[in-house]
């Protein structure tokens, strides 16, 4: 029998399936195709959920291991192509004499925005803790959770053995190759700072060898060339991976865990808009039309959102900001520094929560303004590093909260509801990667007005190639 339902449900995101595909050929809209996938999978992730039992229920765990296959898939074929698109497009900001004037500042100031938005959202989550007047005692502590706690609490000891000279060190590529693969947390920064000295590499070449710097110039514009089209034959397939990873996620929460747990829940989610507005207020502060943005960055943050990785969501992360004037030098910047710098949800707003409902525990006044400067500094430190996939969040809070000397317990009592929060950490996380980019881009006057205005959206016209 359980076999009969699985097949009955795999039939179901079949059919599913093929109308997102039938959508596409009559020419709807990529942003119509993307919304219309997640309200199905959110229906579909609740049939499952209720008529079969949840996430205890042998045909959810079958049929969500099918499903897994278009989901999962789709997020692998993204992180795929995340290093190599890193790495040829900030190459081939050198080669086309984009960034060579200002690219000092215009790393400056990215990095700069990205840490003062992640202490902007430390402060919001400190806001957000006392308004909803959370407290950790307020957690039930079951056995699977303390066990998790338990677990988390092994691992601070080695978190409190690296000094941030040694976390800064960490960013650095020693094997350049290695850190292509993502085998590292800084993975991709280790690989922007590689790019970046090819680069420079190729100005100075240029200037003495312009024969061959030429040639090296033509092999990386017929590589960038390869590697965008890959981008976009998997930008096709984005509706079909939000489609099965909305209804796996929803098939499979703990509706127990959010219920119990739904004031943290609602307090985080109350943060993380208020991070979004923040975010819209920064690009009217420099002249940009918020609605706009809202508009063509709606694909990828309904991606990250469903698909709960920053990384995974580069390339559309990429292609939003192109599509809002962005040069490609500092729309991959901007997108690669916002995988492990500054990430406002999951490095900001969640460890500054958790600081601030864990100190009266250890009998620390969680109003006292030494400490809470001392949150929002950490805070912002920490945030380098942070890896831009599933769970990164978690990682952040215990990298803050052992360097504030509190217990990182809560933190493993949370993990029973972080999918559902983290959903929307991840697409304040991209839209704050994504702000940087465009702000930086109005700062330099390098952003493309007229395609920013351009009420067609790049990544549709793109993506139904």
């Amino acid at each position: 029998m359980t076999t009969t339902f699985v097949i009955l449900n795999i039939a179901v995101l079949l059919l599913v399936i093929i109308g997102l595909f039938f959508m596409q050929k009559k020419h709807v809209s990529f942003s119509k195709r993307v919304f219309t996938a997640l309200g199905v999978g959110i229906i579909l992730g609740f049939i499952l959920q209720f008529a079969y039992g949840g996430s205890d229920s042998e045909v959810v765990t079958a049929t969500t291991e099918w499903f897994n296959i278009v989901g999962n898939g789709y997020v692998k074929l993204l992180q795929m192509i995340v290093m190599p698109l890193v790495f040829i497009s900030i190459l081939t900001a050198f080669t086309r004499l984009k960034l060579t004037s200002n690219i000092g500042k215009i790393s400056v100031l990215i990095i700069g925005i990205l840490l003062g938005t992640t202490a902007v959202a430390a402060v919001i989550g400190i806001a957000t803790s006392f308004a909803f007047d959370l407290e950790a005692v307020q957690i039930e502590q079951g056995d699977a959770e303390l066990e998790r706690a338990s677990q988390l609490e092994e691992r601070q000891s080695g978190l409190e053995g690296k000094t941030m000279p040694q976390q800064i060190i960490e960013l650095l590529p020693a094997n350049p190759f290695l850190d292509l693969t993502g085998a590292r947390p800084t993975s991709t920064i280790a690989v922007v700072i590689f790019a970046a000295f090819i680069g420079m590499a190729y100005l100075g070449v240029k200037r003495k060898q312009p024969e061959q710097a030429e040639l090296f110039s033509k092999l990386v514009e017929a590589i960038y060339a390869i590697v965008m089209r890959v981008v976009t034959l998997i930008l096709r397939l984005t509706p079909y991976g939000v489609l099965a990873i909305m209804a796996k996620t929803v098939a499979t929460s703990d509706i127990g865990a959010i219920m119990s747990l739904g004031k943290f829940v609602i307090a985080s989610y109350v943060a993380l808009l208020a991070m979004f507005l923040i975010h819209l207020v920064l690009l009217t502060l420099t002249g940009l039309n918020p609605v706009t943005f809202m508009k063509k960055a709606f694909p990828v943050l309904t991606f990250a959102f469903t698909a709960r990785s920053s990384a995974g969501a580069l390339p559309l992360n990429i292609k939003t900001q192109r599509s809002l004037g962005v040069s490609d030098g500092i729309a991959n910047f901007a997108g690669s520094f916002g995988l492990s710098i500054g990430q406002n949800g999951c490095a900001g707003i969640y460890p500054a929560m958790l600081a601030i409902m864990i100190a009266p525990t250890v009998g620390i006044d969680p109003l006292s303004p030494s400490f809470l400067a001392s949150v929002v500094a950490i805070v912002a430190i920490s945030s380098f590093g942070v890896a831009g996939v599933g769970g990164g969040a978690t990682f952040a809070a215990l990298l803050v909260l052992s360097a504030l000397n509190l217990p990182v317990g809560l933190a493993g009592l949370l993990i029973s509801i972080e999918p559902l929060i983290d959903m929307g950490r991840t697409a304040v996380n991209v839209s704050g990667a994504m702000t940087s980019g465009v702000i930086t881009s109005k700062v330099t006057k390098d952003i493309d007005m007229v395609a920013y205005n351009d009420r067609s959206n790049q990544i549709e016209a793109e993506a139904q190639m």
